[in-house]
C-alpha cells in the first residue's frame, strides 16, 4: 500500500516508521526534517526495542502524488494548510485518515473530500520528538479507527489489519464522534491541569501567575488524582465535557460518565 503520511512529527513518525518496518510503500512530506530524515531515516527509542526506518522523502506533496491511504499528523494549527498540503496525494480511491487529536479535524477534510473517503484515529501513545528524525516512545500505542459519519465497512476493517500487523494494537469503533468525546473526557483535564499544576492551584484559581512564582514540573495524572483540591477540579472539567458531548450528541450517553461519577 502506498502511504503518504503529512506531518510527521513524533506520533507521524512513529506510526510511519512501524509501517515501513512492516514493508509498506511509505513516504513522509518533510519541512525541517526532510535533510535529517534523507539522511539517516527515522530512529525510534522503546521499551518494545529501538529501531530505524527509512520512509521515502519529500518536500512537495506532487512528489508523492495520488496515494492509497494518506495519514494526517500535522498539528490542528496548520490545519488550514490542508488545501495546500492534501489535493495532490488524494484520487478517487484513496482514504485520508486524521490522526489528531481534538474535534473538527473530519469536518475540515469533509470540506475537501467526500465523506466516504474520510476516516478518524484517535492515538493513545506516549511519545516525543527529541531531534530531526528521532523519536522517544515510553509507553502505549493503541490506535482507535472509525469512519466519519458512516458505520464501519470492511474497508476499515483493512486498514486496521494492516496496522496490526506493523505491531500496532488497532480497534475499530462504531461511533468515532462517542470515542473523540471519550478521549476529550481524559485529555482536556489532565493535560491543561498537568501543566497549571506547575504553578500551583492558588495561581489558577486567581488566574494569573504573581511575580516571583516559582515553577515545578507538570503535575502527573497519579498527583493530580492523590490531591483532593485537584482532584475536584479535574471531575468538574469531567463533567462540563460530559455535559458538551450530551448537548452535541443527545441520543448518545457517554460512556466516561460513570467515572466521573465514580
Amino acid at each position: 500500500m502506498k502511504i503518504a503520511v503529512v506531518g510527521p512529527g513524533a506520533v507521524g513518525s512513529y506510526y510511519g516508521a512501524k509501517l515501513v518496518r512492516a514493508g509498506q510503500e511509505v513516504h513522509f512530506l518533510l519541512r525541517s526534517d526532510y535533510d535529517a530524515v534523507k539522511r539517516n531515516g527515522v530512529t525510534i527509542h522503546s521499551p518494545e526495542g529501538d529501531f530505524n526506518a527509512r520512509p521515502k522523502c519529500a518536500r512537495m506533496p506532487e512528489e508523492i502524488g495520488q496515494s492509497d491511504l494518506v495519514l494526517v499528523a500535522l498539528k490542528t494549527t496548520a490545519n488550514d494548510q490542508f488545501p495546500k498540503l492534501l489535493p495532490p496525494l488524494v484520487g478517487i480511491g484513496t482514504v485520508v485518515l486524521t490522526l489528531q487529536n481534538g474535534l473538527g479535524n473530519e469536518e475540515e477534510l469533509a470540506k475537501l473530500f467526500p465523506i466516504e473517503q474520510i476516516m478518524g484515529g484517535l492515538c493513545f501513545v506516549c511519545l516525543n520528538r527529541t531531534a530531526p528524525g528521532v523519536v522517544e516512545h515510553m509507553a502505549h500505542g493503541v490506535v482507535i479507527l472509525g469512519e466519519f459519519q458512516r458505520w464501519p465497512d470492511p474497508r476499515t476493517h483493512d486498514i486496521a489489519s494492516m496496522i496490526r500487523h506493523a505491531g500496532v494494537p488497532c480497534e475499530v469503533t462504531d461511533d468515532l464522534a462517542r470515542a473523540h468525546w471519550e478521549k476529550l473526557v481524559w485529555n482536556i483535564p489532565f493535560n491543561g491541569l498537568g501543566v497549571a499544576g506547575s504553578v500551583g492551584i492558588d495561581a489558577l484559581k486567581l488566574g494569573s501567575v504573581p511575580a516571583g512564582t516559582q515553577r515545578s514540573p507538570c503535575l502527573t495524572t497519579d498527583r493530580l488524582l492523590g490531591d483532593p483540591a485537584w482532584a475536584a477540579i479535574v471531575r468538574e472539567l469531567m463533567r462540563e465535557i460530559v455535559h458538551a458531548a450530551r448537548a452535541s450528541r443527545p441520543k448518545r450517553v457517554v460512556r466516561e460518565m460513570e467515572r466521573v461519577r465514580n
